[in-house]
């Protein structure tokens, strides 16, 4: 099912905050992407950005299903809103 880019830019806010929240995965997240606390305030609502949130969580599948399980999400969910997010620039390991 396609997201909108409104859905997309929610469910990366919803991300952002439950990293946020979990003391573990915050400095995870900063060392990962670069980012510090403020540019966390600065961004929050920069569409690329928030892609990079959702390419941070998507990077562990554990972090997935904590996720949309607390949140009632399907686990395709980051993926796809990544996708609608980040479009052509999405990173590709493979």
């Amino acid at each position: 099912m396609a997201q909108s880019m409104e859905v997309a830019e929610t469910l990366a806010l919803s991300v952002l905050c439950w990293i946020v929240t979990h003391e573990n995965l915050l400095p995870a997240f900063l060392g990962s992407t670069g980012a510090s606390v403020d540019d966390i305030k600065a961004q929050a609502t920069d569409r690329a950005f928030l892609g990079t949130v959702l390419e941070f969580l998507t990077s562990d599948d554990t972090w997935v299903v904590d996720f949309c399980d607390v949140h009632g999400v399907d686990y395709e969910q980051p993926m796809l809103a990544a996708q609608v997010l980040l479009g052509t620039a999405r990173t590709h390991w493979t």
